[in-house]
């Protein structure tokens, strides 16, 4: 597969940093975390926020609603965890038939807020949409826009009434990022702003569905060569192996990881990914997707794990 052109490639350059400015207006993140969200975004992946009480719901997440991502001219559905999270058939009296109703997955961008607080019929019926882009119900396959993102959060710590999300759904989201606390100036900063209005509502769209599908469709072309797939499957292989783990990284790990390292060599303004780029993006992308040893999990093991595979596992 040859790589996408050079014009394409300064766009999703451009476009990654108009995002990324846009957003810092607005919230104080790690330049990791920023990078995360948008390689998840251009490699047609799904965000997971997992984070303490307080942590896990930055402020644009709650507040922004159908205006977010307020960066881009795309539409969005509030924040949801309802059972009927892809829509239903209602009988239609008048006509005496049933219609479909679209759910609040019939967006650009789907919010659920605490995703481990929804029930296992709205887990469920994320895991289609997720892979496929698609919902069946009642047997009749409706497609969903693009670009489509998930971005859900969950706290790690409070089990009551929650239902912890299965392997298979953790599998689906491709990175996981942690907030953590702020910086201390910028914590300062945040406090002063309270009550002072909301910076996300001030932000203006910088870009447009049809940019963001562009860049999305220049990534997939990004090369990928022969030693740099085998390197992958060197990595996931070294985690499957480790004693720590009772459930290595799974294939579909290798795809979102290979996906994620073609994005991030693209907003690097290259039409080839490195080893560099996998072994940025392997924390993030494997971490929760591996299966670990209750001692060696709340001890935060799998971050250990993965940064030994990618320590360890030489570059072909």
């Amino acid at each position: 597969m040859t790589g996408p052109p050079r014009s394409d490639l300064a766009g999703v350059a451009s476009l990654g940093a108009r995002l990324a400015a846009n957003v810092r207006r607005a919230i104080k993140a790690d330049d990791e975390v920023v990078r995360d969200v948008l390689v998840a975004l251009l490699a047609e992946g799904h965000v997971l926020i997992e984070d303490h009480p307080g942590w896990e719901r930055p402020p644009w997440l709650g507040r922004c609603r159908a205006r977010w991502p307020p960066s881009t001219r795309a539409s969005s559905a509030p924040p949801t965890c309802s059972p009927d999270v892809v829509g239903t058939s209602v009988f239609n009296q008048r006509e005496t038939r049933f219609e479909f109703r679209p759910g609040p997955v019939f967006a650009n961008v789907v919010l659920v807020d605490e995703v481990n607080r929804a029930s296992p019929k709205t887990q469920s019926g994320l895991l289609e949409c997720m892979q496929e882009g698609q919902v069946t119900v009642d047997v009749h396959t409706h497609e969903l826009a693009r670009p489509f993102l998930v971005i859900a959060t969950q706290n790690p710590l409070d089990y009551e009434g929650t239902y912890p999300l299965p392997e298979a759904q953790l599998d689906r989201f491709m990175v996981r990022v942690s907030l953590g606390y702020p910086a201390p100036d910028d914590e300062a900063e945040m406090l002063a702003d309270h009550g002072s209005g909301d910076r996300v509502l001030e932000l203006g769209a910088v870009c447009d569905v049809g940019e963001v599908v562009a860049a999305q469709t220049a990534v997939a072309h990004v090369h990928a060569s022969d030693a740099l797939r085998r390197y992958v499957v060197a990595v996931l292989d070294h985690t499957r192996a480790d004693p720590r783990t009772d459930l290595g990284a799974s294939p579909r790990a290798g795809l979102m990881l290979l996906r994620a390292a073609k994005a991030h060599a693209a907003l690097s303004g290259r039409d080839h990914a490195l080893p560099d780029d996998v072994q940025a993006l392997a924390g993030s992308v494997l971490s929760h997707r591996l299966m670990l040893a209750p001692e060696i999990a709340l001890s935060g093991g799998a971050a250990a794990v993965v940064g030994d595979a990618v320590e360890r596992v030489p570059a072909l």
